[in-house]
């Protein structure tokens, strides 16, 4: 097994040992790390002899799923750190420093989705002068998002203009708010909509924001949950107007 390999199913084993109940949203460290990767590779700087990368990377986690890192943290992003430095090393790409991973949050961002910001920062000491020209060092570049759909063309400030909307769910002329984060639907007092329906499972359905729209996702319900008459599976785009069904019960999703 190559050393990138075992650090991959290093950071994998974290969902499935230690961490398997602090991640329990579409964000995964093993999702993570592959994204920081592919960002690293996609902010290149060519000198003369040396390809340089991005030495600091920012991710950017919605509210609750920050909040399933809590604890966690400094062992992750030590196990992340580690990841880049041996891709890096695989790649022949240059570092200015070891990376440094940060993570942050972002309510702008729906759950399972998060952003990464790269930046090219100068070691504070320098041992000895470098003998060819160092990289450009400019601003942070782009934040991007990514989510189960993959990396998403957007910047995270046209984010959130989309999230201006008042999303509601209407619910036996109920008439609910959802949050910017979205909502779990479901019979359990967990739940962020208690439906009271036997044929609607604890954990039935969700709906939440992905790139510019809102959608609906089963996760994982007994009776399955379904879109204008259909069936969904996956997730689906809701439009306002939409009736969606769980178990015996109607649900209309509206914006203002």
């Amino acid at each position: 097994m190559s050393v990138l390999r075992s650090i991959e199913s290093k950071i994998a084993g974290l969902v499935e040992g230690t961490f398997s109940r602090a991640f329990r949203s579409e964000v995964r460290p093993v999702e993570i790390a592959r994204k920081l990767a592919r960002e690293m590779e996609e902010h290149k700087s060519i000198s003369v002899s040396r390809t340089y990368v991005p030495n600091e990377y920012r991710v950017y986690l919605s509210p609750r799923d920050r909040e399933r890192f809590a604890g966690y943290e400094s062992a992750l992003t030590a196990e992340l750190a580690g990841y880049l430095l041996e891709h890096a090393r695989r790649e022949r790409l240059a570092l200015l420093s070891r990376p440094v991973i940060e993570f942050e949050t972002d309510d702008r961002l729906g759950l399972g989705e998060f952003g990464i910001q790269t930046r090219v920062v100068q070691p504070p000491e320098e041992s000895e002068p470098h003998a060819e020209p160092e990289p450009e060092l400019g601003g942070a570049g782009r934040t991007m998002i990514y989510s189960t759909a993959g990396r998403l063309a957007e910047p995270l400030e046209q984010r959130a203009r989309a999230r201006t909307e008042t999303v509601l769910l209407v619910v036996d002329g109920r008439r609910m708010v959802v949050g910017p984060a979205g909502a779990t639907i479901g019979r359990s007092r967990q739940c962020d909509i208690v439906i009271d329906d036997p044929n609607i499972s604890r954990e039935h359905a969700e709906v939440r924001p992905r790139g510019g729209s809102w959608i609906l996702k089963d996760l994982g319900s007994t009776n399955g949950s379904s879109l204008n008459g259909h069936q969904i599976e996956g997730a689906e785009v809701l439009r306002p107007g939409d009736e969606i069904e769980l178990g015996t019960s109607a649900i209309r999703f509206e914006l203002e």
